[in-house]
């Protein structure tokens, strides 16, 4: 029994050693001491394949540089295209129905024809506002530019530009009379493709019709919905554009008032306080405007002990940043004159306290503050040793 389990043994190491000899050398390398040898004994070859086959580089990596792919543009917000796809045509059938829809697609091709060329009229009216407007926006920045670096009081060549500027603001608004043609031609047209469509569909109804008839009356109801829902689209798109450009217009003429007065004293000050404004001012008067001010801290007392006093850039800073931290408020200007001196003395000084009053309220409503916000009111102080505007923010 030994000898057996000898023997059995001595033939399993023999086999190993028999599959260790099918093993390619050049799967598993020699670990010797001895250098590599330069020419390199392919797999292939050894094992008696062809070599494989060289693959050129392509363009792409053979570019040292990265290659980028350019991505189009997005179109803009206002890019919409509404050209009308053309009527579907169809033969006649010789009967009064086949008769009554030729006539009905006949005016669809006319609408069709002026959604065209309102379409045409759109697209006009759309670079003709983008170039007033870059043209507009050039001349007030170069306005601004002039006056950040600082410029003489009054300088005739920025307001020749500001000349300009408004021109190109009024150039604006006959633009935006030119959408409101388009949208009331537009709106004309939408009635007829409303009766168009109800004349298709009561067509249905009439005697004397053939298959065909009722096929053609279908496609061409398809053609008069299509053709409604693309009217509603010009609507709207010429809606929301020329309330955007009235807002435009709008907030512009407030900036450009705001900054005559900036050339006029030949320092920047901002954008119209009727900007920064959002909300409404309450229109309660109050009965008194000196109740309740010996409690109060007046925002800014402006003191004319001098002749020409320069106060309008601390009281632009000041009212700009009242309103935004309040933008509902109200501001009270009080024309407070010394009550020290003759009963003639006293008149005087009150009369030219309330002059300066008036100086300060127009220097507020030309900085775009809205009238209905400021509160005019005058009175006598024995601590005031001259003239004096207070203002208030309730």
């Amino acid at each position: 029994m030994l000898k057996l389990r000898s023997h059995l043994m001595i033939i399993v190491a023999t086999a190993m050693l028999a599959g260790c000899s099918f093993v390619d050398d050049s799967l598993m390398p020699v670990l010797t001491g001895e250098e590599p040898s330069d020419q390199p004994t392919s797999t292939s070859q050894a094992s008696g394949y062809p070599p494989p086959q060289q693959i050129p580089p392509s363009p792409a990596e053979s570019n040292p540089q990265p290659t980028v792919s350019q991505v189009p543009a997005p179109p803009p917000v206002t890019s919409g295209n509404y050209n009308a796809g053309p009527v579907t045509p169809g033969a006649s059938t010789g009967t009064y129905v086949g008769q009554k829809v030729a006539g009905l697609r006949a005016d669809l091709q006319r609408l069709q024809a002026n959604i065209n060329q309102h379409n045409a009229e759109l697209q006009q009216s759309r670079q003709q506002i983008s170039q007033d407007a870059s043209n507009y926006y050039n001349l007030v920045a170069s306005v601004n530019s002039r006056l950040q670096v600082g410029t003489t009081p009054g300088n005739p060549q920025l307001q020749a530009q500001w000349n300009s500027a408004q021109a190109a603001l009024t150039r604006l608004s006959d633009d935006i009379a030119r959408l409101n043609t388009i949208s009331n031609a537009t709106a004309s047209d939408s009635a007829l493709a409303a009766y168009i469509l109800e004349s298709v569909r009561a067509a249905y109804g009439l005697q004397g019709a053939v298959e065909e008839d009722h096929r053609q009356l279908a496609t061409l109801e398809n053609d008069c919905n299509r053709t409604v829902v693309l009217i509603d689209r010009l609507l709207n798109d010429i809606s929301e554009d020329i309330s955007r450009q009235s807002n435009y217009v709008s907030n512009e003429r407030r900036n450009l008032t705001m900054l005559s007065l900036a050339i006029k004293n030949g320092e920047l000050y901002g954008q119209s306080l009727s900007n920064r404004a959002y909300s409404s001012a309450s229109t309660q008067q109050v009965a008194s405007a000196s109740s309740g001010r010996a409690d109060r801290r007046p925002l800014m007392v402006i003191r004319f002990d001098r002749s020409n006093v320069a106060y309008e850039q601390a009281l632009y800073t000041a009212v700009s940043r009242a309103l935004e931290r309040r933008p509902g408020a109200v501001f009270d200007v009080v024309a407070v004159a010394p009550s020290s001196g003759t009963p003639g003395q006293v008149a005087l000084n009150t009369t030219t306290s309330k002059r300066n009053a008036d100086a300060v309220v127009r220097s507020l409503t030309n900085m775009g503050l809205p009238p209905e916000r400021i509160n005019l009111s005058s009175t006598t102080s024995s601590s005031a040793q001259a003239s004096e505007v207070q203002i208030y923010v309730r």
